[in-house]
């Protein structure tokens, strides 16, 4: 009897360890097939990260590009409206120094409508000239030249504005 219960003891080991063996063998296999699906699920977060990686570059590099574009136009810009300004401060400077030296004289038409009784229309034209009527003042110099100087700051107004209207276009096109 001795005998049977060793061997019954060596058949139980026996079968202890193959379930042992096979549970562990069962494992093995189970967690072999989970890191394969981890590593796919792994490989696919990062495909898709390394996508979205690109993708914003790309609109980082195209926003960059549009920056740089709105950059060029505005210093090109910056420059056409400080040769206007310049050309007019210029042009102004001239009149002034022409009204100074009396090389120029300003002069205004008189309304003489109500001193003939013709309504607006005149007799004749002068041999010399386009404007009808003969009848001229001409403005003392320090008058002449503040309407030059106040004429100066509406053209350099309007320069500005100009300026300011084509700026507003180009970035509202630009969004």
């Amino acid at each position: 009897m001795k005998l049977d219960a060793v061997k019954l003891g060596g058949v139980l080991l026996l079968l202890l360890g193959l379930t042992a063996g096979s549970a562990w063998a069962a494992w093995t296999w189970q967690a072999n097939g989970y890191e394969k699906k981890l590593a796919k699920q792994e490989a696919a977060h990062h495909t898709t990260l390394t996508h979205l990686a690109n993708a914003n570059s790309a609109l980082i590099l195209a926003e960059q590009g549009k920056r740089l574009a709105l950059e060029q136009w505005l210093a090109a810009s910056d420059q056409a409206h400080y040769r206007a300004l310049n050309d007019a401060k210029t042009t102004q400077t001239r009149l002034r120094d022409h009204l100074a030296t009396a090389d120029l004289l300003l002069s205004v038409l008189l309304d003489t409508t109500a001193a003939t009784g013709s309504d607006g229309m005149p007799a004749t034209t002068s041999p010399g000239g386009v404007v009808y009527g003969t009848a001229r003042a001409q403005l003392d110099r320090a008058h002449a030249q503040r309407i030059i100087g106040i004429t100066g700051d509406g053209d350099q107004g309007l320069i500005a504005l100009q300026a300011c209207q084509a700026y507003a276009k180009e970035v509202s096109h630009t969004k």
